[in-house]
């Protein structure tokens, strides 16, 4: 078998570096028609095992993009004359969904007499739902009948005073909504902070991220979005016929697909007298969709977006045109040097292969380059799922310039089948990716396009496990070649994160990072199709090349959400207050420069002082500005009132000062950092968020 010492050595070294670094919205405002529809816009979707919780998975999509906590008097809510629906395939033998759980939603007025949204226990407009389940057949179930929206977050005299709701607290109160079937479904709809993280406006800057000057800025971070989210027993998901324990993890009747939608009716006819438009019949167009994220606003071009967008995956895979979007990526141009490459410095780490050595030749994965197809009808593709007459041949070898038909195209239309060549590169002979190598993973449900899959099959990885990480199936392949407890032996293993994204998608996945790796060839590389500079006649080859190792540690900059995600059902953060941190300052961790001739002048306090990233997992730092020399302390809190540790106490000149805060024995939570002067007197309270 051969070695991976050398790569393990190398990578397990940069995973250290890693650890005290910092880490492109899924769809958010993805396309012109539905921009102009918040509404009724898809925003996420989310598919994973429902960590404690061995029979049951967690699905969760997302809508109405980017809202303002403080967005009143009227407040974003679900729209009343659209069908918001979570949809799952299970069984490649049949055409469409299988199970559809649509939420319909209904605004009543419970006083006419106020222009506050929330006054003396009325809500202005209250809103509840109705949940329907939809079978393949037809049938159709109500599940929840009329189930409570809580209220958005407004302000504590709204949601906690006697003269508001008179809650015990806004997350007691959104807790309350939450509903058990009969079935052990358990339904949640409702106001949460978004989940997403990204640099927004450093990724849409031209591929600025991360930024090559200036700090990182998540640009989600502060904002809310609605959720639907379900926790529903594997069973209830899975096929016709299948039993309740699983051959093994990689077990084909476990898979399902995800994806979600909004619809709304054809025809609506506006009133001249301000009441609700009358819709006139019963027949909905779907206005949105999602399932895997970033498709439609980072691979589908402008001027495909909307049409994508009325499609369902099913008559997505009929589209050749579409088809070639992922084929030959437009972001594969700005990772290669003899493309654009070299017109977006931020993505000099990420580089595609273009001459990936292999015993059979070398081979070209850029864009117009024949990539795999090189070896159509070779022998040596004898046994792999690219052999002639292969079910798989045709759509995963189509055609010459087709580069990316075998990676990308299958990880967005199809999943990944347990099959050769889609094997960790661990025991395959020295550049000869088509060998068999270590079993990895099977999603693969070839019925329909772009929806999430995810192999119920594969456990939960526990979130507070040291091998927890949010770069989902990256780092399993990483395990899977590096350590000694998976890379020992060819054998089938359960490897930490296998249930990560792009199996499924858990909401700390940083997918962003993922898939700009994934358009670089990471997948490509871990299945042992390596990078230019891999040198298989080495008396012991290292995979770990330089190459390899910049795409893997590349960053966006953003790696974490704003807030820490909740370990119980709905498991979203709640969503932030109109009376708290985030209203009116979009980004909490930014410093403004307060010292400047244009700024607040002599009244602006003395020192301000700011800690990024926020939130962070093992290291933060503190930028003070200081206007004129002070001697500053600065004590850690928990959010217990108990002083942890005292991070500075000296007398500082004027400027800006860094000062690196290490906090990776502490567990994930909510700190202050307290700033005062030299008398004492307290200065500032810094909120930090230890997200994991």
């Amino acid at each position: 078998m051969q070695s991976f010492q050398p790569f393990k050595n190398a990578v397990l070294l940069l995973l250290a570096v890693l650890m005290g670094s910092a880490a492109y919205a899924s769809s958010h405002r993805e396309a012109p028609l539905i921009s102009d529809d918040p509404l009724a816009d898809n925003v996420d979707v989310y598919a994973f095992r429902t960590p404690g919780e061995d029979n049951m998975v967690t699905l969760i999509a997302t809508y109405i993009p980017m809202q303002l906590p403080h967005g009143g008097p009227n407040w974003y809510h679900f729209g009343e004359d659209i069908r918001y629906e979570i949809h799952v395939d299970n069984d490649v033998a049949t055409p469409g969904d299988d199970v559809t759980f649509r939420f319909t939603f209904t605004r009543t007025n419970e006083d006419e007499s106020t222009f506050f949204n929330i006054r003396l226990g009325k809500q202005n407009l209250k809103t509840t739902y109705r949940l329907e389940r939809i079978m393949a057949d037809g049938t159709t179930d109500v599940i929840v009948e009329n189930g409570d929206v809580p209220a958005p977050n407004i302000g504590p005299r709204s949601i906690q005073s006697e003269v508001g709701l008179n809650q015990e607290s806004y997350e007691a109160y959104s807790n309350s909504t939450v509903e058990t079937t009969a079935e052990l479904i358990t339904v949640f709809a409702g106001p949460v902070d978004d989940p997403f993280f990204v640099d927004l406006g450093g990724i849409f800057d031209l591929g600025d991220a991360p930024r090559q000057n200036g700090d990182p800025i998540d640009g989600l971070a502060c904002f809310n979005t609605n959720a639907l989210v379900l926790n529903v027993p594997i069973g209830a998901l899975l096929k016709e016929g299948v039993g309740s324990t699983p051959d093994d993890i990689l077990d084909p009747d476990f898979i399902i697909g995800v994806w979600a939608s909004a619809s709304r009716p054809k025809v609506r006819v506006l009133q001249n007298d301000g009441s609700k438009p009358v819709v006139q019949d019963n027949d909905y167009v779907q206005v949105s969709r999602l399932g895997m994220p970033l498709t439609n606003e980072a691979v589908i071009p402008v001027g495909m977006k909307d049409y994508w967008n009325a499609l369902t995956p099913y008559e997505e895979l009929s589209d050749v045109l579409l088809d070639s979007f992922f084929y030959n990526p437009e972001l594969a141009l700005y990772m290669d040097d003899d493309k654009f490459g070299s017109a977006v410095p931020a993505f000099a780490p990420l580089r595609i292969q273009t001459a990936s050595p292999t015993v059979l030749g070398n081979v070209d994965f850029s864009n117009e380059a024949d990539g795999l197809f090189i070896l159509k009808g070779n022998a040596a593709l004898e046994g792999t799922v690219l052999e002639a007459g292969s079910t798989y041949e045709d759509f995963l070898l189509p055609g010459p310039k087709l580069p990316r038909s075998v990676d990308l195209w299958p990880i967005f239309h199809t999943g990944v089948p347990n099959a050769r060549p889609y094997q960790l590169a661990t025991g395959k002979p020295v550049g000869n990716p088509l060998a068999a190598g270590k079993p990895f993973i099977n999603n693969f449900l070839p019925n329909g396009g772009d929806m999430l899959r995810i192999n119920l099959a594969v456990p939960p990885t526990d979130r507070d496990s040291e091998d927890f990480s949010s770069l989902g199936l990256i780092q399993a392949a990483v395990l899977g070649l590096t350590d000694p407890r998976f890379n020992t032996t060819m054998d089938l293993e359960m490897i930490p994160n296998m249930d990560g994204f792009p199996n499924g998608r858990r909401l700390e996945d940083d997918v962003t990072r993922i898939e700009l790796q994934a358009v670089s060839g990471l997948v490509l590389a871990a299945i042992g199709l390596g990078y230019n500079d891999y040198d298989i006649t080495a008396e012991t080859p290292n995979l770990a090349t330089d190459m390899l190792l910049g795409v893997y540690s590349y960053t966006t900059g953003v790696e974490t959400n704003d807030e820490p995600f909740r370990s119980e059902f709905p498991y979203l953060a709640l969503p932030h207050s109109g009376k708290g941190e985030c209203s009116g300052a979009l980004q909490p961790n930014a410093v403004a420069d307060f010292f400047n001739a244009e700024g607040l002048g002599a009244d602006a306090p003395n020192v301000i002082g700011v800690n990024f990233p926020n939130p962070f997992q093992n290291q933060t730092s503190i930028r003070l500005r200081i206007r004129e020399t002070a001697a500053v302390n600065i004590d850690l809190y928990d959010v217990n009132g108990r002083m942890l540790q005292n991070l500075a106490r000296q007398t500082y000149p004027s400027g800006e000062h860094t000062i690196p805060v290490q906090v990776n024995q502490l567990p994930r939570g909510v700190y202050f950092a307290v700033v005062s002067n030299g008398n004492g007197r307290i200065l500032q309270s810094i909120r930090m968020v230890k997200s994991n």
